[in-house]
């Protein structure tokens, strides 16, 4: 399953954000979007996911334009979303967030759990747990569990570093990797966490101001004096 878009446009009123992003990821590809805050990498998940829509340009995926389709439709064609602060029900078990996973799915689509506790042990030992009272780094755990829930194609990851203490995100990082390996999922990661991002993927983009001013393999982008221009780092 190929993802691509040409001249990707989209912003919140009069205030434009994407200009003109144009990127490729194959199917069971990851694609690491770096860059700073307030560059435009949620604008380009929320777009990719139909939350925002595209003022302009086009979004393709398999070469059907999707641009203009809602959420719960980009949903159906197998693509999911993880945003930023994970956006868990404390207040309902972490089985129950799991089901929700499953049932949002739709049709009559079979259970993922015992797959989902594969990847995450922490989670099985937790399933009756009230989801708030969870670790940030196992409520991260679980936003990412209940989404596979949805047998996804394509998983969208916005943030998944924000706020879990290192240990941790070298952890989801690796299940990241093992998900991809093992599923051939395509997954496109949004992060400030640049090292967590190369040890995910070897196809990186950097976003500037709401267009992409890089492109390449880790080694390029980490060689070249881009990373400090455009990362601080």
């Amino acid at each position: 399953m190929v993802l691509v878009t040409e001249k990707l446009h989209a912003g919140y009123g009069d205030i434009a954000v994407l200009r003109g992003v144009n990127f490729r990821v194959a199917e069971g590809e990851i694609l690491g979007v770096l860059g700073r805050n307030g560059m435009g990498k949620t604008t380009l998940i929320r777009a990719l996911s139909g939350l925002l829509p595209a003022s302009s340009g086009t979004i393709q995926l398999d070469g059907d334009d999707i641009t203009h389709l809602p959420p719960h439709l980009r949903a159906q064609r197998g693509i999911t979303t993880v945003m930023q602060g994970r956006g868990i029900f404390p207040h309902l078990t972490v089985w129950e967030n799991l089901e929700m996973g499953r049932i949002a799915a739709g049709g009559n689509k079979r259970s993922r759990l015992d797959e989902i506790m594969s990847y995450f042990p922490r989670l099985g030992e937790r399933l009756g747990q009230a989801a708030g009272s969870l670790s940030g780094g196992e409520q991260q755990m679980l936003a990412i569990g209940r989404g596979l829930m949805t047998h996804p194609k394509i998983l969208l990851l916005d943030e998944p570093s924000d706020g879990i203490m290192p240990l941790l995100v070298q952890q989801i990082a690796s299940i990241l990797v093992e998900i991809n390996r093992e599923e051939k999922m395509t997954i496109i990661i949004v992060e400030q966490n640049v090292p967590m991002v190369f040890t995910l993927t070897n196809h990186c983009i950097i976003l500037e101001r709401g267009c992409v001013v890089a492109e390449g393999t880790r080694d390029e982008i980490s060689d070249s004096e881009v990373i400090k221009e455009y990362l601080a780092i």
